[in-house]
C-alpha cells in the first residue's frame, strides 16, 4: 500500500493542508498554480468585489473547458462515424456486396 503524501497548497490567499497519493502531487500543484494565474488574471482585468467572485469565474472558466472538449470529442466521434460509414458503403459497393 502506497504511503500518502502531505502537501500544502495555496490556492487565492489560503493554504490548504492536502493528504494524497505521490501520483497525484503533480497533477494537483500544476492545477493550484493555473488557478492561481488566471484569479490573478482576472483580478487585474476586471473590477472584483472579492475572492469568492474571482474562484467563480476560474470556476466557470475551467468547466466550460472540460465541457467544450466533450462537445469537441462527441462531435468529432460523429463525423468519424459517418465517415466509417461512408467508407463501409464505397467497399461494399465495390466488392458487390449486399
Amino acid at each position: 500500500m502506497s504511503e500518502k503524501l502531505k502537501i500544502k497548497l495555496s490556492i487565492a490567499d489560503r493554504v490548504y493542508p492536502l493528504t494524497i497519493d505521490p501520483s497525484q502531487e503533480e497533477g494537483l500543484r500544476k492545477a493550484a498554480k493555473n488557478i492561481e494565474q488566471l484569479a490573478k488574471k482576472f483580478e487585474q482585468s476586471y473590477a472584483v468585489r472579492d475572492k469568492q467572485d474571482v474562484l467563480a469565474m476560474c470556476a466557470l472558466q475551467f468547466a466550460s473547458k472540460i465541457e467544450q472538449r466533450g462537445i469537441d470529442q462527441s462531435e468529432g466521434t460523429e463525423n468519424a462515424t459517418e465517415r466509417l460509414k461512408a467508407l463501409d458503403q464505397l467497399v461494399t459497393s465495390k466488392l458487390g456486396l449486399k
